[in-house]
């Protein structure tokens, strides 16, 4: 019977080829574009070949056109189903031996006058091995002509799913515009990509769903390992994340288990949401997780190796421009366990046996090889760094007249404050309330910390003062000792200011990476991934507005979960703030507010901007006028408002409109209620009842996902990869006077200094991850960049097309910035351009270029 079915199969095949079995007059036909799996990898070979041999017995890949235009009552009045197609010639079709090369297959499909226009397509796959599905095309529709379907989407085995999977054409129907021969189907994907809440999620499921932050500790191997769930408690109040249906742990029922397994992403992400791009060599977060593995250990016992402190910068510099001497059975034992390209990303390729790293910009040019020592630096990284964000205007301050008056231009305190030209970076109130559990519990000896700045007249920051706390109880309350420092150039007083710097940027670093990285972009984002699958249909406007800004998001944040925010992860390890790292930022979430996200909003309640900014005519409203994150930020901010505003405004073209969107409200209150559940009552939720809120809303998402992430996470090498810049953690305090400790620091700075900030494996361990987060992918998708044939709406396309044409202006206008010597905090003491707001990027640590979505 098989060898009857094979030469039929066979018969049919020669059939197609020599024209014998020619297509009806009524035939439209298609073409399909696949990427099979890897079939270099081992269990793809086998797959292809079970694959084959399917595709000889008639399993084959089927479609079947949807009719848009004629329902059947049959149907449940869904549209009118055409006959079963399949894939021609799989087994004649050419498969690339490179992972992510396509594979284009031709269909052919009846078709008469009383189906009418296909407007979807249902597709079986009836193999064993799931495949990548990029396109369907159709060619010469009667009354259409071409039609495209934009699917991107992994298609499993068909036996997985309970409903065949559909895919729909590239038209945009609200909810009401939906063809009602295509209305069932819609709804019907929502219900399937919601789930029912309680099944068990497996690789391959589609179900997007919510839970708390209960997957950080691991109480099963310790006690010293359980951590607080964050999420659902007025104490810990966090943004959701994606359910992953892991079993409790056995030690505390509330806590979900983690199983580890090495090199793969072990948990459950739905399977579109996970890296679609298909070459390894662009897997920069797989090899983050090989780097946890594998890299770091090798550190470890690298320092094993040696006395395990760093003594001098020049040691430092050694990592970078001449490389770190390994011992030869340490390579031996690397070769063994690391991939060649990983071997290749850190390790000297000329045959040394050298540990070595990339030059970071910061330093870069060796004409002034301490430029990033300078009190100007310090002051411009806070307007052009890596955390831009904080720097606001003083109003007030318990640092005293005398302590900064004499270092002011010429003017008194009060000339400096009325003329608004002192500035505050205030990491006091956040870290106070943990600092003696932090200083008592875990090995870091660190303060709460305030900085005073004067704006001078050429525009650039000079710090004038600060202020290093730490907690004292007086009577049922938590006081504190504070202490001031102001700037020295010499001697042991200008080593004690320089570890004053050091102290601030210890704060800011623990600051940047869990609030205005990790809380204020990759959690706060989740939500909207997960809500806008599960309410709003991929036909939707307001989708296909945001699906590229949501890519790889929920993948990467899971990786996080796993590896480096986690208990005993790379943060615990490598900042201050340890095993409170998280339990810190939540308590900050309540003061999150969705509504200050928008720069515009955010620069003027942090003073920065006197009154509104409400367009580019408003600039002149910037207190600091060389901002540089501020300045591009703004033209980016506009450039998307604008572009929001025209494409909502193309669909919703009345309030009412907007009211009456029953996916649009129910989005909405799902985001408020259950994906920032514990920030459902707070009153500055827009109401989502007019098309402002929606732009506004639109906007602000957008924003957070490409700009604000950028701004954040890719100069982390430039400026944090040379770590004596920024400090992530500090391990004995101030030395004061008349101690070892400062007799110490008169004899040899800069060994104090190393002794004093983190460790040689801490450091070390910083530098490698930080190159790996801050690096750009060869398939980055930058802002503005979308999928050829998204919509068939010509003015949204048009519109489309004016945003790009606006950010290539914006890139002209930063490149022209950056070279104007007027503005000294563009390029700054170290000459490193302000290019993290340039829209479009370079491969690697280019710390250049604004990617569509959070996708490191």
């Amino acid at each position: 019977m098989i060898l009857g079915n094979l030469a039929s199969s066979v018969g049919n095949v020669v059939g197609d080829i020599t024209g014998l079995n020619k297509p009806s007059k009524n035939t439209i036909t298609g073409s399909v574009v696949i990427v099979k799996k890897n079939v270099l990898d081992f269990t793809a070979v086998h797959s292809t070949v079970a694959d084959s041999l399917f595709e000889l017995l008639g399993n084959q890949v089927s479609l079947q056109l949807v009719s848009a235009e004629n329902p059947d009552p049959a149907n449940d009045n869904g549209g009118k189903l055409g006959k079963l197609a399949t894939l021609e010639y799989w087994n004649l079709t050419y498969t690339p031996l490179l992972a992510g090369d396509d594979s284009l297959y031709k269909v052919s499909f009846e078709w008469d006058e009383e189906f009418g226009i296909p407007g979807a397509i249902i597709l079986r796959n009836n193999h064993t091995a799931e495949f990548f599905l990029k396109t369907i095309t159709l060619e010469n529709v009667p009354g259409e002509g071409r039609i495209h379907f934009v699917c991107n989407s992994w298609v499993y085995p068909d036996r997985r799913y309970k409903k065949p999977r559909i895919f729909f054409s590239n038209k945009t129907y609200l909810p009401h515009e939906t063809p009602a021969a295509l209305r069932k189907f819609r709804e019907e994907e929502l219900q399937v990509l919601r789930g029912d809440g309680t099944r068990q999620l497996k690789t391959g499921d589609r179900v997007y769903d919510y839970a708390l932050y209960n997957d950080l500790g691991d109480p099963d191997k310790g006690a010293d390992l359980a951590r607080p769930v964050l999420g659902g408690l007025a104490q810990y109040p966090y943004p959701r994340r994606g359910r992953t249906s892991r079993p409790p742990s056995k030690t505390d029922p509330k806590t979900e288990s983690r199983l580890f397994l090495p090199n793969i992403l072990n948990i459950y992400v739905p399977r579109d949401e996970q890296f679609a791009h298909l070459k390894l060599s662009d897997f920069i977060a797989y090899n983050l997780k090989g780097l946890v593995n594998q890299i770091i250990p090798l550190l470890e016992a690298f320092v094993n190796y040696t006395p395990n402190e760093f003594d001098s910068f020049k040691d430092v510099d050694n990592l970078f421009f001449s490389g770190l001497p390994l011992p030869t059975d340490l390579i031996n034992q690397v070769a063994n366990n690391i991939p060649l390209e990983m071997m290749g990303e850190f390790f000297r390729s000329d045959g040394q046996q050298l540990l070595k790293f990339p030059v970071p910009k910061l330093i870069e040019d060796r004409s002034n090889p301490f430029a990033w020592r300078t009190d100007e630096e310090f002051g411009r990284e806070m307007l052009a760094g890596l955390n831009p964000l904080l720097i606001q205007l003083l109003k007030n301050s318990s640092i005293t007249k005398q302590d900064i008056e004499y270092n002011l231009d010429g003017l008194t305190v009060e000339e400096a404050l009325s003329s608004k030209r002192l500035f505050i970076l205030d990491h006091h109130d956040t870290i106070m309330p943990y600092l003696q559990t932090i200083n008592e519990y875990t090995e870091a000896k660190t303060y709460a910390s305030r900085t005073i700045l004067f704006l001078r007249g050429d525009g650039t920051l000079k710090p004038v003062a600060i202020e290093l706390s730490l907690p004292k109880m007086e009577e049922d309350k938590i006081g504190c000792v504070n202490k001031v420092y102001t700037p020295a150039e010499h001697g042991v007083e200008g080593w004690i200011w320089m570890l004053a710097k050091a102290f601030v940027n210890v704060n800011d670093s623990g600051h940047h990476q869990l609030v205005s990285h990790w809380l204020n972009t990759h959690a706060v984002l989740e939500p909207f991934v997960i809500a806008t699958n599960r309410q709003l249909s991929v036909v939707h406007p307001i989708y296909k507005l945001l699906h590229p800004h949501f890519r790889d998001t929920m993948t990467i944040n899971a990786l996080a979960r796993e590896l480096l925010i986690n208990a005993n992860g790379i943060i615990e390890r490598t900042f201050c703030s340890g095993k409170y790292s998280l339990e810190m930022s939540s308590v900050i979430y309540k003061s999150w507010n969705f509504m200050d996200q928008a720069l515009p909003n955010d620069l003027k309640k942090r003073g920065i901007a006197d009154g509104d900014i409400k367009s580019l005519d408003d600039l002149d409203r910037l207190l600091i006028k060389d901002y540089p994150y501020a300045v591009d930020g703004l033209k980016i901010w506009f450039a998307i408002e604008n572009w929001v505003r025209d494409y909502c405004s193309f669909y919703y073209k009345t309030d009412e409109m907007v009211q009456r969107d029953p996916e649009l409200q129910a989005w909405w209150k799902e985001l408020r209620e259950v994906g920032h559940g514990d920030k459902k009552d707070e009153p500055w939720w827009p109401k989502m009842q007019n098309l402002e809120d929606l732009i506004q809303s639109c906007t602000i998402i957008i924003w957070i996902a490409s700009a604000l992430h950028a701004a954040v996470n890719y100069g982390q090498y430039a400026f944090g990869g040379y770590f004596p810049n920024r400090p992530t953690l500090s391990r004995r305090f101030m030395p004061e006077k008349g101690t070892p400790e400062y007799a110490e620091l008169e004899k040899n700075p800069e060994k104090v200094f190393f002794r004093t900030m983190s460790s040689q494996l801490q450091s070390l361990t910083v530098i490698t991850v930080v190159e790996t987060l801050s690096n750009h992918a060869s398939d980055e998708v930058y802002l503005g960049q979308r999928t050829p044939n998204w919509t068939t709406d010509a003015v949204p396309l048009q519109a489309s097309d004016a945003f790009n044409r606006r950010l290539a202006e914006i890139e002209g206008v930063i490149l022209k910035m950056n070279i104007d010597k007027k503005l000294k905090n563009r390029i700054g003491p170290v000459n490193v351009p302000y290019n993290l707001l340039h829209p479009t990027g370079e491969i690697g640590i280019s710390g250049k270029g604004i990617p569509n979505s959070i996708s490191i």
